[in-house]
């Protein structure tokens, strides 16, 4: 047969056979009709080195060209003391070529050749499947091309990566796509989209099951967002609870679209709405909001709703104020009596950031002064005062920089003096542990409501030593800072008392210590307030354990009347008889669970402990029903942060270039990265959603309708 011979058509590779043409044969085989390969065939044809096309090469023996082994193609005949060998062109090992040999030694050694670089694309796969594994058990399958789950994944891609639906109608994508696997046919974003909804719909009955079998009460965040491109108000309510491996968890629930107005009305309702539909109204703990005043009316129409006698205290502790708006407020207020020095420092940050020839003299005169520039210069948002905090600190490195290039450019009068520049530097030296209590604020992944009395205190101690400064605008600063910290704070929040009392570190001794310095001569009646909170719960608790865990009356057999029936009634009477006299001898009175964990002393607090591992596996065993309680309320949140960190996703999802997202569709995306990527962190022990994104600045801003409700609610500090 000549060199031009078809190759066998075949819809996949066929194993090695006394049929298969990888046999040698002496005589010719009959010509088969040419069929175009399919695409699984033209895979396997790149992975074997075309082994199926055979070559023509002249035999020593016979002398005549005929039909021979396409193995042939990796070895080399050679003659070695008069024997014939096969030499390997890969590792060189020289077999025997015997004629009456056959070539099946020839295809087992092609096979395992350790220096053959390229193997078959099966054989990759094997070897991946079997790497995924931890090593104790082995796993081999044959690859398996899956269309429906390589459309899934695809989609997962879009929503965890906020890739853009259109991606899918990207030339290069699709030939990437192609090349990759030619059998995947890449699918519109019409059909990319309801594979989106349906990995929503999928998600959310995976995420209502799991709050459903949520045994702890269920915390809810919620803020509103004005997406800039479309000028639409945005919702975000997320949940918050410990699960049942006292892992502190978060699901956001809705990112919903609210039409408006926005008032207290339409969001409760939307709220209610969410609730019902995730069948948690029963298990609320407490709701964490702004300090707007439509969020007051929002409680109370909240209140009126939902069912009072479900909630703690019947309601009494519902209401949570965000503390990193309420601390955004003390120092705003603050700043204010230093407008004028942060005016000159915003103005010279403005002009020197301006324009790239600016900005590429300002780092000439830094190296000249001998200054690093690891760090550009910072402009900060007015509504944030921790953006003001990193503006000025960034400022005070670059202070002779720009007292040098006043002398270089006439247009630039914005020059700090040197009183600014001190002024500057105490500030920032003094509010550096309110940029440090910020960030634990802002934390999501940790309880941070147990942490929130002790930062309180230290805050409070700051500003009273402000007050004994032997400057008068530190003196005024300090003075506006206790009013606005005592609008909000003089008295402590219910729940917060609860949860430092539930830290075994601190218990009611964080009291004794603290608030004599805050309240003088009423500190014990405050002290006694927060007594009365934390036992009116506890007993609340105590009485639903009571009646849930009641034991049930045996109900006896008739019917039986044996003797060991007979024995058995008669030693449960017994025992009754003693358990009167038990109550007759020892004493009536019996302490409660939190009377004798109060009792035992505090723990040290170094070195540090995990408090939900402690009340876990040390506390609850001794205190179930304190248990109960620490795992309801550590785990809610002292900030609106969890839900606000949606509106940066949100203000990528909808850029100026995915402007007409539908809200429905918006909603699914959000949703789902949440979701899936929060699963698969549960799955891998890694926080993967922040791996999945990139770092970036938000964008998002506060909704226009509620700020014009109070001037004390400017934007979040985080």
């Amino acid at each position: 047969m000549g060199s031009n011979s078809p190759v066998h058509g075949s819809s996949s590779p066929s194993p090695i056979t006394s049929n298969s043409p990888l046999q040698g044969s002496s005589s010719p085989s009959p010509i088969a009709t040419t069929s175009p390969p399919s695409p699984d065939h033209v895979c396997s044809m790149s992975a074997e080195f075309h082994l199926s096309q055979p070559i023509q090469i002249e035999d020593a023996n016979v002398g005549q060209k005929r039909k021979t082994s396409v193995v042939w193609n990796h070895f080399k005949k050679l003659k070695v003391n008069g024997d014939d060998k096969a030499e390997c062109n890969y590792c060189k090992k020289r077999l025997t070529a015997k004629a009456s040999d056959g070539t099946n030694h020839l295809h087992k050694h092609f096979s395992t050749c350790p220096r053959r670089t390229t193997r078959d694309i099966r054989q990759q796969i094997l070897l991946k499947e079997q790497k995924r594994l931890d090593g104790s058990s082995v796993f081999l399958s044959s690859y398996h091309f899956d269309y429906d789950r390589s459309r899934m994944d695809l989609a997962c891609a879009i929503i965890a990566h906020e890739y853009p639906l259109s991606i899918v109608e990207h030339f290069w994508f699709k030939r990437y796509s192609e090349n990759l696997q030619p059998l995947f046919k890449v699918p519109s974003r019409h059909t990319m989209k309801r594979d989106v909804m349906k990995i929503y719909e999928a998600q959310k009955v995976k995420s209502m099951g799991l709050l459903d079998k949520v045994g702890s009460r269920i915390a809810i965040t919620t803020d509103l967002w004005t997406a800039s491109n479309q000028k639409k108000g945005f919702m975000a309510i997320t949940s918050h609870f410990i699960d049942e491996n006292w892992a502190l968890q978060s699901r956001i629930l809705r990112f919903a679209y609210l039409p408006c107005p926005h008032t207290a009305e339409s969001i409760s309702s939307t709220l209610v709405e969410c609730l019902l539909d995730w069948n948690i109204d029963k298990k609320l703990s407490t709701i964490t909001l702004d300090n707007c005043s439509t969020n007051d009316s929002l409680i109370n129409s909240l209140l009126m709703k939902l069912d009072t006698s479900s909630l703690l205290l019947n309601g009494q502790l519902f209401h949570m104020r965000c503390c990193a708006h309420i601390l955004n407020l003390i120092v705003q207020d603050g700043l204010a009596m230093i407008v004028d020095g942060i005016s000159k420092v915003r103005s010279s940050v403005v002009f020197w950031s301006a324009t790239p020839k600016r900005e590429q003299t300002f780092r000439e005169a830094a190296r000249q002064l001998k200054i690093s520039c690891t760090k550009k210069l910072v402009l900060d948002v007015k509504t944030r005062w921790n953006s003001t905090y990193h503006m000025l600190s960034v400022a005070l490195i670059y202070k002779d920089v720009f007292n040098r290039l006043k002398a270089r450019e006439p247009l630039y009068t914005y020059v700090p003096t040197e009183n600014d520049s001190e002024l500057t530097r105490e500030i920032c030296g003094r509010l550096e542990i309110f940029n440090r209590v910020t960030e634990v604020f802002s934390g999501t992944q940790y309880p941070t409501t147990n942490l929130f009395f002790p930062l309180i205190c230290e805050i409070r101690l700051s500003i009273q030593n402000w007050l004994s400064s032997s400057k008068e605008i530190i003196i005024n600063m300090a003075s506006k800072m206790t009013e606005k910290f005592e609008k909000y704070w003089f008295v402590v929040h219910g729940i917060m008392g609860v949860a430092i009392v539930l830290d075994p570190r601190y218990k009611f001794k964080v009291f004794d210590f603290f608030f004599p310095s805050f309240y003088g001569s009423g500190a014990s009646i405050e002290i006694e307030k927060i007594r009365q909170i934390c036992f009116s719960l506890y007993h609340e608790y105590e009485s639903k354990n009571l009646t849930r865990e009641a034991p049930k009356e045996s109900v006896k057999d008739v019917g039986s009347n044996t003797d060991g029936q007979t024995l058995i009634d008669a030693t449960y009477d017994i025992l009754k008889r003693y358990d009167s006299f038990v109550e007759e001898t020892e004493d009536t009175i019996t302490k409660t669970e939190l009377e004798l964990y109060l009792e035992e002393k505090v723990i040290p607090r170094e070195p540090p402990i995990d408090i939900l591992k402690w009340w876990r596996h040390g506390g609850g065993i001794k205190y179930p029903i304190l248990q109960k309680m620490v795992r309801d309320i550590l785990a809610i949140p002292i900030s609106t942060v969890a839900s606000e960190s949606a509106f940066s996703t949100g203000g990528r999802l909808v850029s100026p270039h995915r402007s007409k997202l539908k809200e429905d569709t918006l909603e699914a995306l959000m949703c789902s990265q949440n979701w899936i990527c929060k699963e698969q962190q549960d799955l891998c022990g890694i926080a993967l959603q922040d791996a999945l994104k990139s770092k970036c600045f938000k964008t998002y801003e506060s909704d226009s309708d509620v700020e014009e409700l109070e001037v004390d609610n400017p934007s979040s500090t985080s």
